[in-house]
C-alpha cells in the first residue's frame, strides 16, 4: 500500500551543473547509517569508548579483513543480526546479501522503478526498527522523476533474485538531478527516519523550506513528518545544506551529517533542528550570521565524503576523491583534537563505513562508480579495528 507522499514543490532539477562539485560527488553520503541500533551485530568487540570520556588525540587503523571482493557500484550498508551484510548496487539497483565469513554473495533482487544516471539510482539502504518481526528493509532511490524512499518485505525463503517483495513508497517527491541527489537514511536512536538529501544542482532549494531538496528530513517509518520536529507539519528537520550523504549519532544520541562542499570546503556538521547551515550563501565556516558553522571542514580534494560513522569516541568519515578515512574525535559536539587521516590512496574511493560493534567498522570502497580507477578485486568490503 502506498503511504501518503509528503507533498513539496518540485523544482526543475539541473540536469548539469559545470561549477565545481565538491569533486566528485557531490558524490559519485553514513551513518551508522544502515541498521537501527538493536540490529547491528556486535560480534565479540570489546565495547565502545564510555560515553563522555574524550578520545586521545591520536588513533589508529587497522584493516582485520577483506570481507567481500568483486562489487559493482556498492553504496549502501546493513547488517543484519547474524553478522551478514547487506549491500546496494547504485547502477544494477540490486541488493545482495554477503556472508559476514566467507564473503559468499546471494542476491535478494532489483529493486524496480530504479533510473541510474549520474550520481543517482539505488543509494541508502536501512532496516526497520522492527526488521526482527517484520524484515522490511528500506531505500533510497532515483526514479525517472524524483528521488525516494520505499520498503519492502525480504524473504528468505523465495529463491535468490525473488526475495524482495514490491516496493511501498514511504516518501515520493525529492528533487532529482544528474548530481546532487543526496541518498543516505538511516533509524535514528528515536526509531525515527532520517534521509539526507542534496540539491539536486538547484541551490536555492537548500533554503527552501517548502523543497525537499538540501536537507536532513524526520520522518515515521510509514513517512509521515516525525513528532517534535521544529516546523510544523513538515518532514524537515534542518536546511541549508548542499548534498548530505553520511549520517551518524554518537552515544549521546547526538546527530552529525557529513556535507560536500563545492569549489573550497566540504564540511562535517553537528545537527541541531531547525538550524539553517548556509549553503548557497555559506560554504565552510562563515561570519555571517544565521548560519550553523560546521566542527569541521576540508578542502574538497582531502575529503568529498559520504558515508559516517560513530566509534570510539570519534567520528570516521569516507573520503572519495580524497582516498582516506577520516578521524575526527569529539568532545560533546566539537573537535577535540585535529582530524586524523588513514588508508590515504591504499583502497581508492571510500563509500560508506558502517559501525560493527566496539572498536570495529564495516568499510566500503567506491572504484567502480565511474570516477575511480578499479583494480582487481574491486569494489570490496574491509572490516577495520579502530581506536
Amino acid at each position: 500500500m502506498q503511504r501518503r507522499a509528503v507533498t513539496a514543490v518540485l523544482a526543475a532539477a539541473a540536469l548539469l551543473l559545470t561549477a565545481g562539485c565538491s569533486s566528485d560527488d557531490g558524490g559519485t553520503a553514513g551513518g551508522n547509517g544502515s541498521a537501527s541500533p538493536s540490529d547491528t551485530a556486535a560480534g565479540a568487540s570489546p565495547p565502545e569508548r564510555t560515553a563522555g570520556e574524550t578520545p586521545p588525540a591520536k588513533g589508529s587503523v587497522k584493516v582485520v579483513r577483506t570481507v567481500a571482493t568483486g562489487l559493482s557500484t556498492p553504496w549502501g550498508l546493513a547488517p543484519l543480526a547474524d553478522g551478514d551484510l547487506l549491500v546496494s548496487s547504485r547502477d544494477e539497483a540490486t541488493i545482495t546479501r554477503i556472508d559476514g565469513k566467507t564473503g559468499g554473495k546471494t542476491e535478494l533482487g532489483e529493486v524496480p522503478g530504479v533510473s541510474p544516471a549520474g550520481e543517482g539510482g539505488l543509494l541508502g539502504i536501512a532496516l526497520s526498527p522492527e526488521y526482527a518481526s517484520d524484515h522490511m528493509i528500506y531505500a533510497y532511490f532515483t526514479s525517472a522523476s524524483d528521488n525516494r524512499v520505499v520498503r519492502m518485505r525480504y524473504d528468505e525463503q523465495k529463491p535468490s533474485g525473488e526475495q524482495l517483495g514490491a516496493p511501498d513508497t514511504v516518501l515520493r517527491g525529492i528533487p532529482k538531478g544528474v548530481i546532487h541527489n543526496g541518498g543516505r537514511i538511516a533509524f535514528g536512536p528515536d526509531r525515527m527516519l532520517y534521509v539526507g538529501t542534496g540539491e539536486s544542482g538547484d541551490t536555492g532549494l537548500s533554503q527552501d523550506r517548502d523543497s525537499l531538496g538540501g536537507k536532513i528530513l524526520r520522518l515515521t517509518p510509514e513517512g509521515e513528518p516525525a513528532p517534535g520536529n521544529p516546523f510544523p507539519d513538515s518532514p524537515v528537520y534542518s536546511y541549508g545544506h548542499r548534498n548530505v550523504q553520511g549520517l551518524a549519532w554518537d552515544r549521546e544520541q547526538r546527530l552529525f551529517a557529513s556535507e560536500f562542499g563545492q569549489n573550497t570546503w566540504d564540511e562535517l556538521n553537528a545537527i541541531k533542528p531547525g538550524d539553517n547551515y548556509g549553503w548557497p550563501e555559506a560554504e565552510g565556516r562563515s561570519d555571517e550570521g544565521g548560519f550553523h558553522d560546521p566542527i569541521g571542514q576540508w578542502s574538497t580534494d582531502e575529503a568529498s565524503p559520504s558515508g559516517i560513522a560513530h566509534a570510539e569516541g570519534s567520528i570516521w568519515m569516507a573520503g572519495l576523491r580524497g582516498q582516506r578515512l577520516w578521524r575526527i574525535p569529539l568532545k560533546g559536539t566539537e573537535a577535540s583534537a585535529d582530524p586524523q587521516a588513514f588508508l590515504e590512496g591504499e583502497h581508492g574511493r571510500l563509500r560508506t563505513v558502517v559501525p560493527a560493534g566496539g572498536d570495529k567498522l564495516w568499510l566500503v570502497t567506491s572504484n567502480t562508480d565511474g570516477r575511480g580507477d578499479p583494480k582487481d578485486g574491486d569494489d570490496r568490503i574491509l572490516e577495520l579495528q579502530v581506536s
